[in-house]
């Protein structure tokens, strides 16, 4: 069971560290998509240049956090989490997660997964797996007032 829509986003709390600089609940001022992503996850790594390309598009509208959720042993490997942030272009702060606190918060289970929040902070959108960018992209635009 994941978050209910409308629900308030938790707090950014409990990171094993922060990579790219990091954001609290409060410092989010526009509306928010958060990304739990793993370095073990092939469709993770497939849909990162549509997540970046959203990022950039949307820059000034919208701010975007990923989270690292580890799924096993090996994906703790924090120089690991570095190296693939790296070479998929995630820019974005990074939530190492690897105590599953937010991972917790969010009672998300699933890598990809998409949580689009507006601007008072209440989740407006989730989606989980792979491909469906159009409806992410249609979600987004909807919560941001782009026709």
């Amino acid at each position: 069971m994941a978050l209910k829509l409308r629900s308030q986003m938790p707090e950014l709390d409990g990171a094993t560290t922060w990579l790219n600089g990091e954001v609290s609940k409060a410092d989010l001022k526009k509306p928010v998509l958060i990304h739990f992503w793993s370095i073990s996850c092939g469709l993770c790594k497939e849909a990162m240049p549509n997540v970046n390309e959203f990022r950039d598009e949307y820059k000034d509208q919208l701010e975007v956090i990923a989270v690292h959720m580890p799924r096993s042993e090996k994906d703790l490997n924090l120089e690991e989490i570095e190296k693939v942030a790296k070479e998929h272009g995630i820019t974005q702060p990074i939530f190492v997660d690897n105590q599953h606190k937010l991972t917790d918060a969010f009672e998300n289970e699933y890598v990809p997964a998409y949580y689009v929040f507006d601007e008072e902070g209440q989740l407006r959108h989730f989606q989980a797996g792979g491909g469906g960018m159009k409806m992410l992209t249609k979600r987004v635009n909807r919560v941001l007032g782009i026709k």
